[in-house]
């Protein structure tokens, strides 16, 4: 299964999908044109990465910031990385935020609680 790899810009999320080391990443801003159109390619990917996915899934959201048409597409991916949780397959969720950014902490919250995978709140210092 070949993976996503995209180099991020002023308004899209650098991405690296990694079906052979269950390695999912998404760090950056996401605030794309289209929305549904970008996070396309990544939904489509994990229904075929459900399909054999690895032992253990590590996914790492660090953004920085992102708009509401956005937060629906992510809210598509947990459901997705959701459906292999419940497959008994290990599914580890790291949600990265600065430090004082209540914001993105109550994001990564509010999915943890929508989706039913524990998730890993993980503050990182301002650069």
């Amino acid at each position: 299964m070949d993976p996503i790899i995209m180099e991020g810009s002023p308004k899209t999320p650098s991405v690296r999908f990694n079906a052979e080391k269950g390695i999912i990443e998404i760090k950056g801003r996401s605030i794309p044109e289209n929305a549904i159109e970008f996070y396309k390619p990544m939904v489509d990917w994990l229904d075929e990465y459900s399909r054999n996915p690895a032992k253990e899934t590590v996914v790492n959201f660090q953004l920085e910031y992102f708009n509401t048409s956005s937060s629906k597409c992510i809210l598509d991916l947990f459901k997705k990385l959701e459906a292999i949780h419940k497959e008994s397959r290990s599914v580890i969720i790291n949600w990265y935020y600065e430090e004082d950014d209540e914001d993105m902490l109550e994001a990564g919250e509010d999915y943890e609680s929508i989706i039913r995978i524990p998730f890993t709140m993980i503050e990182m210092e301002e650069q």
